[in-house]
């Protein structure tokens, strides 16, 4: 049985000091894990059917397969998790701007952290997703199981391969920010306009499917400006049970398809 409170891990980081805390449910009795950036509560293993619903939502309308996929923002790594447990997916790229988080989850850390790093479909990136996109980035190479996640970040061609420059997939899946109105860090903020969007498209296949959580309700200002670029898209409320509040909240997932041609 774990200490009822643990700090497992802090590390000084360029957003902000970020922890890693385990806690033990005084109602359920089980492990919670929390993420915790300067003094905002970023993710806990309490609340993950946003994290898991945007895999689930985001490839439920793609082909058979083999497909494709890439996740930015690793977190506690539901998001990877689930969509891992797709047979259809052949390979998972899933970028982070922190190597700290990258390190949890090598270290064994975080409970998903074995079974991802284990799996020789996925590969863990370094790098600063939105810049990646976009064109600009810095970004380190893949992190293999055995290795630190530490390194000099070198700059790196556009796309979220950085052994593959210009990389198309079928599904991108993004849970970075609180919601295109609340971002981590204000370069992200161009990803949620038409030319960042339309940036982003252009590394899907056509067919393709960009999914992106957020802490919000559905945005119809932000819901028309994906409809800009997108042929396809719907905004998705996950309703989940609330044991901190009571009751239920919920999160958004927002989809969209690129054109097939």
């Amino acid at each position: 049985m774990s200490a009822r409170f643990e700090e497992i891990d802090w590390r000084a980081t360029p957003m902000g000091e970020i922890s890693l805390r385990r806690r033990r449910d005084p109602v359920s009795g089980e492990d919670v894990y929390e993420v915790k950036l300067g003094d905002e509560y970023l993710m806990s293993s309490l609340f993950t059917a946003g994290e898991v619903e945007l895999a689930r939502l985001g490839l439920a309308e793609l082909p058979d397969g083999p497909l494709d996929v890439a996740v930015g923002g690793l977190g506690l790594g539901y998001t990877a998790r689930t969509a891992l447990d797709d047979p259809r997916v052949r390979s998972l790229i899933v970028v982070d701007a922190l190597a700290e988080v990258i390190d949890w989850h090598r270290r064994g850390l975080v409970p998903l952290g074995a079974g991802l790093v284990s799996d020789s479909r996925c590969r863990l990136v370094r790098g600063d997703f939105f810049a990646m996109a976009a064109g600009s980035a810095a970004a380190g190479g893949p992190v293999p199981a055995g290795s630190t996640a530490g390194g000099a970040a070198g700059a790196a061609p556009r796309g979220l391969d950085p052994e593959t420059p210009g990389r198309r997939f079928h599904a991108i899946l993004l849970d970075v920010d609180h919601s295109p109105r609340h971002v981590l860090h204000p370069g992200h903020a161009a990803l949620y306009r038409p030319a960042g969007l339309t940036a982003l498209a252009e590394l899907l296949h056509p067919g393709g499917v960009f999914a992106l959580w957020s802490n919000d309700p559905p945005d119809e200002e932000f819901g028309s400006v994906l409809a800009e670029v997108f042929t396809e898209t719907a905004a998705h409320v996950v309703d989940f049970d609330n044991p901190l509040q009571g009751g239920t909240a919920a999160n958004t997932v927002y989809i969209a398809r690129r054109h097939d041609g």
